[in-house]
C-alpha cells in the first residue's frame, strides 16, 4: 500500500480570500410571509467587493394582487406605487442577471432566498445555486446581548453605524445590510477568519484556541486515505479516513465538527500524519488496522478486534452451545464473529428458547449416566445425560442448531417467530421484546458467517471497480484479508496490472475456518464494497456461493421492521412481531 504521493495544492485548497469575493446584498418586500401565497413587491440590491459598492438593483414589481393594508403601513408601499411597475416575469430575469456568480447576502436570509426560488420556479426559470450568507446567523455568532438587545436589523444598524436607516423598504435595507456585513466582517477578521470559506463555516462554538490549529490542515493533500492526529510525544490521538485528507482535517476547526471530544482532541494535537491510498478501499481498510494496533484515545469503534467471541456448537456425541474467542480446527460449527459477549449470550438464548439443547458444561459419555437437572425436568431439554434420549435422537437437534449457526436454515428462524406471535397475541409484550432482541443478535451472527464464509474460504478473489474519472481500481483479497490494489488509467489494457498486483499483494496464510483471515470489520468492508453497483469478479480461487433462504434473507426482513418499532412507544397487535409473513 501507498504511503505518499505528491500532490498540488488546489484553489479550493487554498481558499478564496474575502477581499476578492463579491457579494449581492439584498431585500425583498412582499406581500405577506409565505413564499407560495404571497407576491413580491420590491426587489433591492448592493453590489460591493473590499468594502468598496459596485451598483445598486432597485424596482417595484406589480404583485397583479391588492396589497394588503397593514403591509403598506409597515413598507409604505401601496397598490397605487405599484400600478405601473414591471411584473415579476420581467424582473426577477434582470435580477438573476445582476446577481451573476455573486454571493448572496441578507438578513434573515431564508425568508428572501425562498421567494426568489419559489417565483424562478413559477417562471420555470433556472435558479443559479449562488452561495448564501445570512447576517443574522452571523450577528448571533458574533453580538452578544450586553451589545445589542436583539439581532433585527434596525438594532444591528445602530450598533454599527449604518449609514442608512433600515425602514422596510427594499433598498434602503439592503444599504443598512451593507454596512452590518462589513461590521460582521471586521470581527471575524480580528478572529482569523480570512477566506469566504472560513466565514461560512464560522461559529462561536469553535474555541479560538481550536480554530489556531487549522493550520495543520494547510500541507496534507487533497487526495484519498487516512490521517492521523498526533500529539507534542508524536502518540495517535485519533485516526480517520477521508475521500479527501485536507478537507476533512479542515474540518474539525470549523463548526462542522460539533462532537465535544473532537474539540479535546484538536486542542491536544500538534500535528497530523496524512497516509494517502491508491482506492477508498484500501484507505477504510488501512485506518481499520491503524486503529487496532495504535487504539488512540479518542477513537471509540474498531480499537478492540481481539476482544471478538464466537458461538460454538461443540463437536461430541452431545453436542452443547458455548462462547470461545477463537476458532479451531475441532470440526465444531461456528457463528459470528460477536463484537461482545453480549451478543453472542443473546444469540445463545435464542437458540435455547425453541431448541432443547442441552445447557450443562460437562462432557456427556454414551455409556454412564446421571441425574437430570432442572431443566429436563421443565421439558427443555431431552436429559440425554440419563439415557432418556439417544445420540441419534438428539443429532436431529443439534443439526438443526448447526444449520442456524451457519446461516443455511431457517427451522429455528420460524419457531423464534411463531414463539414472538404467541407471546405479542397473549399481550406478553416485555417477554416478546426479550425473545425478539434475542432473535435479532441471532440473525446478525448467523447472517455475518453467511456473508464471511465465501470470502474467508477463497485463496485469492481480484475484484474490480470503475472509476468516476476512467479506468479501473483492482482490489485483491486472500482469505478474507484485502492484500492490495492498484488503479489501471483510463484506456489502459488492465492485463498487465492485474498480474502487476498478483505478484505484489501481501501472502496470506490460510486461516482456521469459518474465520478469515482479517478482522471481522474489515472483511465487512471488503464485503461491502464488493456489494456496490459495477463491482465485478475478474478472477477467483474459491468458490462463491449464498444459501437463497438463509439468515440473509431473514436479516433482509428483520432490520427495517426493527428500526420502525422503536420509532413506536407500543404495540399492541400481533401482526407488529411476524417476521414469516413480510419474509413470505
Amino acid at each position: 500500500m501507498s504511503t505518499t504521493a505528491a500532490i498540488q495544492a488546489t484553489f479550493e485548497d487554498l481558499g478564496t480570500a474575502l477581499a476578492d469575493v463579491t457579494f449581492v446584498v439584498l431585500d425583498l418586500e412582499t406581500t405577506g410571509g409565505s413564499a407560495t401565497d404571497s407576491r413580491i413587491t420590491e426587489i433591492g440590491a448592493v453590489k460591493v467587493r473590499a468594502g468598496e459598492r459596485l451598483e445598486e438593483f432597485q424596482t417595484l414589481i406589480n404583485p397583479a394582487e391588492s396589497i394588503p393594508a397593514f403591509i403598506s403601513v409597515l413598507t409604505g408601499i401601496t397598490d397605487r406605487m405599484v400600478a405601473s411597475a414591471p411584473r415579476i416575469e420581467s424582473a426577477l430575469p434582470a435580477f438573476l442577471e445582476f446577481i451573476g456568480d455573486s454571493v448572496l447576502v441578507a438578513h434573515n436570509a431564508g425568508f428572501d432566498i425562498t421567494f426568489l426560488k419559489v417565483n424562478a420556479a413559477r417562471l420555470g426559470l433556472p435558479w443559479p445555486g449562488n452561495k448564501v450568507l445570512d447576517t443574522v446567523h452571523l450577528a448571533r455568532q458574533l453580538v452578544g446581548r450586553d451589545e445589542s438587545p436583539n439581532h433585527k436589523l434596525s438594532s444591528l444598524a445602530q450598533l454599527f453605524h449604518a449609514v442608512t436607516t433600515p425602514d422596510h423598504r427594499a433598498l434602503h435595507d439592503a444599504r443598512a445590510t451593507v454596512d452590518v456585513l462589513h461590521g460582521l466582517l471586521e470581527r471575524v477578521g480580528n478572529l482569523g477568519v480570512h477566506t469566504l470559506e472560513e466565514l461560512q463555516s464560522y461559529s462561536a462554538r469553535v474555541s479560538p484556541g481550536q480554530r489556531r490549529k487549522r493550520f495543520l490542515a494547510d500541507p496534507l493533500p487533497s487526495a484519498p486515505g487516512v490521517y492521523i492526529f498526533k500529539d507534542d510525544h508524536q502518540r495517535p490521538l485519533y485516526i480517520g479516513t477521508s475521500v479527501n485528507i485536507k478537507r476533512r482535517v479542515r474540518t474539525y476547526f470549523t463548526a462542522a465538527e460539533q462532537r465535544s471530544r473532537m474539540a479535546e482532541m484538536v486542542g491536544l494535537a500538534a500535528s497530523v500524519t496524512p497516509i494517502v491510498c491508491q482506492t477508498t478501499l484500501e484507505a477504510q481498510v488501512r485506518e481499520l488496522r491503524l486503529i487496532a494496533e495504535h487504539k488512540p484515545r479518542y477513537n471509540r469503534r474498531s480499537r478492540h478486534p481481539e476482544r471478538a467471541v464466537w458461538l460454538k456448537l461443540t463437536a461430541e456425541a452431545f453436542p452443547r452451545l458455548s462462547i470461545v474467542r477463537e476458532v479451531r480446527c475441532d470440526h465444531a460449527t461456528y457463528a459470528g464473529p460477536f463484537g461482545s459477549r453480549v451478543a453472542a449470550e443473546a444469540a445463545m438464548a435464542a437458540v435455547h428458547e425453541v431448541l432443547p439443547l442441552r445447557q450443562c458444561t460437562k462432557r456427556l459419555s454414551t455409556r454412564t449416566t446421571s441425574s437430570a437437572c432442572a431443566l429436563a425436568e421443565m421439558g427443555r431439554c431431552g436429559a440425554p445425560c440419563t439415557g432418556a434420549q439417544s445420540v441419534d435422537d438428539y443429532a436431529l437437534i443439534a443439526r438443526s442448531a448447526a444449520q442456524t449457526l451457519d446461516g443455511s436454515g431457517r427451522g429455528v428462524l420460524d419457531a423464534l417467530d411463531e414463539r414472538l406471535r404467541d407471546l405479542a397475541a397473549g399481550e406478553r409484550f416485555e417477554d416478546a421484546s426479550l425473545v425478539r432482541d434475542r432473535m435479532i443478535a441471532l440473525v446478525r451472527a448467523a447472517a455475518r458467517a453467511q456473508r464471511i464464509r465465501p470470502l474467508a474460504d477463497s485463496a485469492e478473489i481480484i475484484a474490480a471497480a470503475p472509476r468516476p474519472t476512467g479506468g479501473w481500481e483492482f482490489t485483491c483479497v486472500r482469505w478474507g484479508r484485502f492484500a492490495g490494489a492498484t488503479v489501471a488509467p483510463r484506456g489502459a489494457d488492465p492485463r498487465p496490472f492485474i498480474e502487476a498486483l498478483r505478484a505484489s499483494a501481501e501472502t496470506v496464510a490460510e486461516p482456521q475456518s469459518p474465520a478469515p483471515a482479517a478482522s471481522a470489520e474489515e472483511t465487512e468492508k471488503i464485503l461491502t464494497w464488493l456489494d456496490q453497483p459495477g463491482v465485478r469478479v475478474v478472477d477467483i480461487d474459491g468458490v462463491w456461493t449464498c444459501p437463497v433462504d438463509g439468515a440473509g434473507q431473514a436479516q433482509d426482513v428483520l432490520e427495517p421492521l426493527l428500526r420502525s418499532q422503536r420509532d413506536v412507544a407500543g404495540f399492541s397487535e400481533a401482526s407488529d412481531w411476524s417476521v414469516a409473513s413480510r419474509a413470505g
